[in-house]
């Protein structure tokens, strides 16, 4: 798994903005630590959930079932 660095670049309302390779990305406020500063380099992972994917699947598969009962 391969982790991604960025830097925090400011905050605007429920968003912090963060840099990543010279761009910048809107990221909730609710996935970072609460002491999240302007200026601290953090850690960007991305894992796929398996589980929950196959969940969902199962969820979509019995809706369109029962959809065509």
């Amino acid at each position: 798994m391969k982790d991604t660095k960025g830097i925090v670049d400011r905050f605007e309302e429920h968003l912090v903005v963060v840099e990543v390779d010279g761009q910048t990305c809107d990221l909730p406020t609710s996935i970072f630590p609460a002491d999240v500063q302007v200026g601290q380099v953090i850690r960007i992972c991305i894992e796929i959930d398996r589980t929950a994917t196959e969940d969902r699947e199962k969820e979509v598969d019995d809706f369109i079932d029962d959809l065509f009962e």
